[in-house]
């Protein structure tokens, strides 16, 4: 992990250059992806969303939710990646609903910079990184 300054800017321009963007996506995908067959099923995608612990982590909700509940979230998130409803997330079905999540977060964070704790290989350590580059060269 490492301390970061980034804005919404740094997120819609690396999310602009495609290749930087889907070369950081592919990786992510195929890290994800356990069994190598070019697919994401629920499971993969469940223990990515169970690590984040987004309830906890970014929302401070103090009252635990029920099993059922969890699920229930987690079950609509896959669904919102699996454009097609076959059951698994495919590259570029993953490639969109991060991108479309990615500039959701930009919009939602604005233009100013924000200081935030990345993880090492998250997307938006990544558009830092990326935006360093830019700058350097």
């Amino acid at each position: 992990m490492s301390v970061e300054v980034l804005d919404g800017n740094t997120i819609v321009k690396f999310v602009g250059d495609e290749e930087a963007f889907t070369v950081s996506v592919h990786e992510l995908f195929v890290n994800l992806d356990s069994d190598h067959d070019g697919q994401l099923s629920y499971s993969e995608m469940l223990k990515e969303l169970q690590s984040l612990r987004v309830f906890e982590t970014h929302f401070r909700i103090d009252e635990s939710m029920s099993p059922s509940e969890l699920a229930s979230v987690y079950e609509s998130l896959f669904t919102k990646f699996d454009h097609d409803s076959n059951g698994t997330v495919d590259l570029e079905e993953f490639k969109a609903e991060t991108r479309q999540m990615m500039l959701a977060m930009a919009s939602g964070m604005g233009f100013l910079p924000v200081q935030m704790v990345l993880e090492e290989d998250s997307l938006l350590k990544k558009a830092v990184e990326w935006e360093t580059a830019m700058i350097a060269a």
